[in-house]
């Protein structure tokens, strides 16, 4: 039998009845339906994931104090601080494959000014911390090296903190109190938004990392040096280099251990999106439930099916059908009701995915791929299921098929 008439048998066969087809179908819309929207939902925070790791920098490098592994005892990052502004001036002086380096020492105090006070981070950078971080000024000016060196008490502050300060105002020019020493607001920087880890990132005051460790913190040592290559195929190589320069400025004998540890974006993006991956793997195959449960229920309806038309089978044999027509042309009406299932559900996960970014605000993300496979899938819960009761109508005898009443 030609395949365009099995398909036209077979769809004769499905409208013939229509509600017994769309319950049968359900379970094949809900669960494509389902297994798009709950993908879509952790495809979406993966990608917002990736956005908020490429806006702290496209090419950034972070050092930070204390090795992962020391004395064979895993210690993780932050556990022994050796960072010290001399590194950071080291690096940028004796580095080949890095745009820019700053040291970043961080403190958290009130700030006084504007319409009342704040309390936010203070983050002591130099001035290649905009060139390391892609971060742009939107008002104003960044502070220079002859500030750097003069230790002024100049600051720049994040949008969250401008917002909360001065309201409706224009906070260049302006007088702010940290911790009772004033700054002069000398500009604003541009809205990041937030961290993969939820931190904003506007909350912040950035000022002249000579006046922060003299007039604010006082540490002699630094929470990070900040980093960034002139492009992401020189990171490996940036990485060594600081790497072997951190060493030097350490001065670690070759059986040592480092004693920091050194991160790329790549790094930073596949631990932030590592749990986003399993909750979209969890999320899919829970929502693929609802497939198992359509392929039995087209299954079921397919050995009805087979009951109800025991004497039509039995007359197209006798007419010389074989067998394998039989089969062929049960398997491909359990096929065509799948791939409607499918088609419908896809339909349906575009929608729910649609409509739950729009009230809930999250971002939802509906890619080819997914759709590729979903449809695959409800055609492959059709030829599963549909099997069964195919071989059953193929298996039967002719003559006990006519004298069936």
């Amino acid at each position: 039998m030609k395949a365009s008439t099995l398909i036209k048998v077979a769809t004769k066969s499905i409208v013939k009845n229509k509600m017994r087809t769309l319950l049968t179908m359900l379970g094949i819309i809900i669960g494509v339906g389902a297994v798009i929207v709950m993908v879509a939902v952790g495809e979406g925070a993966q990608s917002q994931i990736e956005e908020q790791i490429n806006n702290l920098g496209t090419n950034l490098i972070v050092i930070t104090p204390g090795s992962s592994n020391q004395g064979g005892v895993s210690r993780g990052a932050g556990s022994f601080n050796r960072l010290t502004l001399e590194d950071a001036e080291k690096l940028e002086r004796e580095s080949l494959t890095l745009s820019g380096v700053s040291p970043v020492i961080m403190t958290r105090t009130q700030v006084v000014g504007g319409q009342g006070n704040w309390r936010s981070s203070i983050h002591g950078v130099s001035t290649s911390y905009p060139v390391v971080r892609e971060w742009q000024v939107a008002a104003g000016l960044f502070f220079d090296q002859n500030d750097v060196r003069s230790q002024r008490k100049v600051a720049l502050l994040g949008k969250t903190v401008a917002d909360n300060l001065f309201p409706g105002e224009d906070p260049v020019g302006q007088q702010v109190r940290l911790r009772n020493v004033p700054f002069t607001v000398i500009g604003v920087m541009a809205e990041k938004g937030q961290t993969p880890e939820g931190n904003d990132q506007d909350d912040v005051i950035l000022a002249p990392y000579t006046t922060v460790r003299n007039r604010l913190s006082g540490w002699s040592f630094i929470g990070q040096i900040l980093a960034s290559s002139f492009s992401p195929s020189d990171i490996p190589a940036a990485q060594e280099e600081i790497r072997l320069i951190m060493r030097e400025s350490h001065d670690l004998s070759e059986w040592e251990e480092d004693d920091f540890t050194i991160r790329n974006q790549t790094d930073l993006a596949e631990t932030a999106s590592g749990t986003t991956e399993v909750m979209t793997l969890l999320l899919a195959a829970i929502a693929s439930i609802s497939l198992l449960v359509g392929g039995i229920g087209i299954m079921n309806i397919m050995l009805v099916s087979v009951t109800e038309r025991t004497r039509e089978i039995g007359i197209r044999m006798a007419i010389g059908a074989r067998g394998y027509d039989v089969l062929t042309q049960f398997l491909v009406e359990s096929i065509v009701m799948s791939l409607l299932g499918g088609l419908i559900g896809i339909g349906i996960g575009f929608a729910g995915a649609s409509l739950l970014g729009r009230f809930t605000g999250w971002n939802t993300v509906v890619s080819p791929e997914t759709v590729f496979i979903a449809l695959i899938f409800s055609a492959g819960v059709g030829i599963f299921f549909g099997f069964y009761p195919a071989r059953k109508a193929a298996a039967l005898n002719p003559i006990d098929a006519l004298r069936y009443e």
